[in-house]
């Protein structure tokens, strides 16, 4: 996935988790945050951010920021860039040759990030993008998430009926270790995804890689669901 007209600026503060104050150009801009996360291991005083300059002059924010430099790392932070990223990734054939692919589609109760069909095959995709890195071990997620346990349960019932069910972790960045559940911070979503797996949930794990005006899809990353 691409973006457009991007710039560099040094992150100042976050108010709140919609906006952030960035030095652009030596000139405070008040930027929205595209990930409404706790990312405060990321959003340090000082830090390289990239910002995108929006095109609708009505917007009361000049600007969005994706993307931050740790530790000489670039690591986007779009929560709406994992979704894409996958999306481009079915579309070419990471899977196999779609039959029918439909982003958020909704079985039963629950709406999942993807559903498609290979032949015969019924394959359902929840997506999670992943930003929480230390000493090159990324973790998921970086604050409790009842949702994301919902979404691992829902995957659960539909491997048992039948569907192929994949739960796909994107890591917003490369050059990393290997993957664990941030079992810490969210026993609950921990232990549902080890039972996930033991159901015939698929857990997929992928690094990205990144530029300041893109992020793809890039090769996969070790998985300790019991680190």
């Amino acid at each position: 996935m691409k973006y457009d007209n991007m710039t560099e600026g040094e992150f100042v503060s976050r108010p709140n988790r919609f906006i952030a104050n960035v030095l652009i150009n030596g000139e405070n801009e008040v930027c929205h945050v595209k990930n409404t996360g706790r990312c405060r291991e990321l959003l340090q005083k000082g830090a390289r951010v990239i910002v995108t300059r929006s095109d609708n002059p009505a917007r009361k924010t000049k600007y969005d920021l994706i993307a931050v430099y740790k530790n000489g790392i670039l690591i986007n932070m779009d929560s709406v860039a994992p979704n894409k990223a996958v999306h481009e990734w079915l579309a070419a054939g990471g899977m196999g040759e779609f039959t029918k692919l439909c982003p958020e589609y909704t079985i039963g109760d629950s709406r999942f990030d993807f559903y498609g069909e290979i032949g015969e095959r019924r394959i359902v995709i929840e997506v999670k993008g992943v930003t929480l890195e230390n000493d090159g071990i990324v973790r998921f997620p970086d604050a409790p998430t009842e949702r994301g346990a919902k979404h691992l349960n829902g995957l659960i019932r539909l491997a048992a009926e039948g569907y192929e069910a994949y739960a796909f972790f994107v890591v917003q960045m490369k050059g990393m270790k290997y993957f664990t559940p941030n079992r810490e911070t969210d026993p609950v979503f921990a232990d549902t995804l080890v039972k996930a797996a033991e159901s015939g949930v698929h857990i997929i794990c992928r690094q990205c890689e990144v530029s300041p005006d893109s992020m793809t899809i890039s090769e996969p990353l070790e998985i300790r669901l019991k680190e």
